[in-house]
């Protein structure tokens, strides 16, 4: 089963946008990505492992902590991936941690018609 591998920081609506993606599909592991500031307020019924990270940091740095955190810890091949949320260099680091441990993305989004790959 293919883990999900969500940003989950800054834009209106975006932590309900998060909420959704993780119930409309079974994913087999959940990982957020995020800087803390939503930490208290995501309600998820799904388990999920918060990687915090520091937006304060280069985006190499970023993406260094993302890999560190995720080493090990991916199921397959490629992961369901989420960035609706959150910035560029975010979106960055993300990117560029999930490709330097070889894995391939497919994004996933909500759509009118329930969790999709676009």
């Amino acid at each position: 089963m293919t883990d999900l591998i969500a940003c989950l920081s800054t834009g209106k609506g975006t932590i309900v946008h998060v909420e959704r993606v993780i119930e409309g599909m079974e994913w087999g592991k959940i990982f957020l990505i995020s800087d803390g500031m939503f930490k208290d307020k995501f309600n998820c019924s799904k388990e999920a492992e918060l990687i915090i990270v520091d937006k304060n940091k280069t985006i190499s740095e970023m993406s260094d902590e993302i890999k560190k955190a995720l080493s090990g810890k991916i199921s397959d091949l490629e992961v369901g991936l989420n960035i609706v949320s959150g910035e560029g260099k975010e979106h960055m680091a993300i990117i560029s941690a999930l490709l330097s441990l070889g894995l391939g993305i497919r994004l996933v989004a909500l759509t009118r018609e329930g969790v999709k790959v676009i």
